[in-house]
């Protein structure tokens, strides 16, 4: 079990009249994320029925992988520009795979 992957929901809330503003960060962190050692999997969902509802679905080699993940200067720039776009922090869960 020590060999599996990390995966990751991480679900961020704009306020509603900043919904198109928190996009344009989001959308930001997406590629350097992809490119980080470690990254299998790094998706931006945005629900359908609550345009101010996003979800990162992510996947990571490693808890080592996501913690430099997670101190790297561009999720740390991107995370830095969410205040005032979001009505809460994000809330950001790690999870395993079970079947």
């Amino acid at each position: 079990m020590t060999n599996q992957t990390i995966r990751v929901a991480a679900r961020v809330i704009a306020l509603p009249n900043k919904v198109e503003q928190l996009k344009a960060v989001l959308l930001e962190l997406i590629e350097p994320s992809r490119q980080e050692p470690g990254a299998i999997k790094y998706e931006l969902l945005q629900n359908q029925d609550d345009p101010t509802d996003f979800t990162f679905v992510e996947e990571w080699t490693s808890h080592e992988a996501l913690n430099t993940h997670l101190d790297s200067p561009d999720f740390q720039a991107g995370a830095a520009k969410l205040e005032g776009l979001v009505t809460t922090a994000p809330d950001i869960r790690r999870y395993h795979l079970l079947a």
